[in-house]
């Protein structure tokens, strides 16, 4: 046991596999989000393969978002997701793309979504079955009602800035937080960010480290319970990350910043700093 609060959202490789054993409760939804080679190699029994990768939104004004959100809410659907059957989605370890998908399940309030902890190579490691076969994704017509207190766009972050009751997370590595790797018109950090990257809520063995160790990092950085979070990297898939980090361990106001840095760095009007190294 690792000591979560939310301890649901994830699921253990060999908690699933007794799941998916047995025939009295309703399996879930299995969301394979790794590449396509990956998946076709082999993957969980009855999982379905969904790639989000680079599908990213870059400007979160009203109009744009709404579209884009609209898209994942169809693919999602197409994919089999609707809100009576339980979703567990996966990618290698406990990464980013699963996360990210977590994160979307959770915006558009799916009442019950876990991530693998460990992902496929936990699986693997656990002596679980794998399975090439592959079957279509079950019909659904699935609608989300979006959570909006999940998501932050370009307005709200930067009226968090500088405010003692929020706190601005940079999930992104190091060169990035600094700006000597650009990826947007401008590099740097929005201004007052904490940074800590995402590889560090993981153990080796790419699984979540258990709460106490993620609650030590978060609370001796100043990203504590009693503020909300934003999170922020490139495009939303780091930050959905530290998003779940902070979810299991009970954070009650936590948002990503979707549009990210390659929003905010392409707004020259918004303010940026270059933090030093230390």
């Amino acid at each position: 046991m690792k000591g979560y609060a939310n301890a649901q959202l994830v699921i253990a490789p060999q908690e699933l596999a007794r799941l998916l054993d047995d025939a009295s409760t309703a399996r879930p939804l299995l969301l394979d989000l790794r590449p396509p080679d990956a998946f076709a190699a082999g993957h969980i029994p009855g999982a379905i393969h969904v790639d989000l990768w680079g599908v990213s939104l870059i400007d979160t004004d009203p109009a744009p978002l709404n579209a884009f959100m609209w898209m994942i809410e169809h693919v999602l659907a197409a994919h089999g997701v609707d809100a009576a059957t339980p979703v567990v989605v996966y990618d290698e370890h406990s990464g980013i793309r699963a996360a990210r998908a977590f994160w979307f399940l959770e915006y558009f309030g799916h009442p019950s979504v876990r991530l693998l902890d460990g992902g496929f190579n936990g699986w693997t490691a656990a002596g679980c079955p794998v399975t090439r076969d592959a079957q279509p994704a079950p019909k659904s017509e699935w609608t989300g009602t979006r959570d909006e207190k999940t998501l932050a766009t370009w307005k709200e972050v930067r009226a968090a800035i500088g405010r003692g009751d929020k706190v601005i997370l940079d999930t992104r590595g190091d060169a990035e937080y600094h700006g000597t790797l650009v990826r947007a018109a401008r590099g740097g950090a929005v201004p007052g960010a904490v940074h800590i990257e995402w590889t560090r809520n993981l153990s080796p063995s790419g699984d979540f480290k258990p709460a106490r160790e993620l609650k030590k990092m978060y609370e001796d950085a100043g990203v504590t319970p009693d503020r909300e979070v934003i999170a922020y990297c490139q495009g939303g898939y780091r930050a959905a990350h530290s998003y779940l980090a902070l979810r299991l361990l009970g954070y009650a106001r936590v948002r990503m910043y979707i549009g990210s840095w390659k929003e905010w760095g392409d707004r020259t009007e918004l303010p940026i700093e270059l933090p030093k190294k230390n």
